[in-house]
């Protein structure tokens, strides 16, 4: 139940090249993202927010499921869980996330030579 929680963004590099990376310039907020994390053994809800919009995606680790980028592309992958972090391929981005002094930080790598990292850190609230 390592990741189970609600969390506050408290910091993040490259957002903004981020969102150009993956056509999501639109996206740009000065909103703290609020993630609330929802486990029950190997499945999980995870669900970002801000003010007026809700992203969320349920899965089941080591399952193939259907999930739904931000983008709204729905797609099959199967997320996975290895020393402690949480994996997936999205179809702009490969995302992992990882609980480190208590706080969840989500790293999204964009692909190609010239990928684009954003590191998002949330602290537990």
């Amino acid at each position: 139940m390592a990741f189970a929680g609600k969390y506050e963004l408290e910091s993040q590099e490259n957002y903004a090249e981020f969102l150009e990376a993956t056509g999501l310039q639109k996206a740009k907020t000065d909103y703290k993202v609020v993630t609330e994390v929802v486990q029950d053994g190997d499945s999980f809800t995870w669900t970002q927010s801000i003010p007026g919009w809700t992203w969320s995606i349920s899965f089941t680790l080591g399952q193939e499921c259907e999930l739904q980028s931000m983008k709204g592309v729905n797609f099959k992958d199967t997320v996975t869980m290895n020393d402690g972090k949480i994996s997936a391929q999205f179809p702009e981005y490969f995302f992992t996330a990882e609980i480190v002094d208590d706080k969840l930080v989500m790293i999204c790598v964009t692909p190609g030579e010239n990928g684009v990292t954003l590191k998002r850190v949330s602290k537990r609230i």
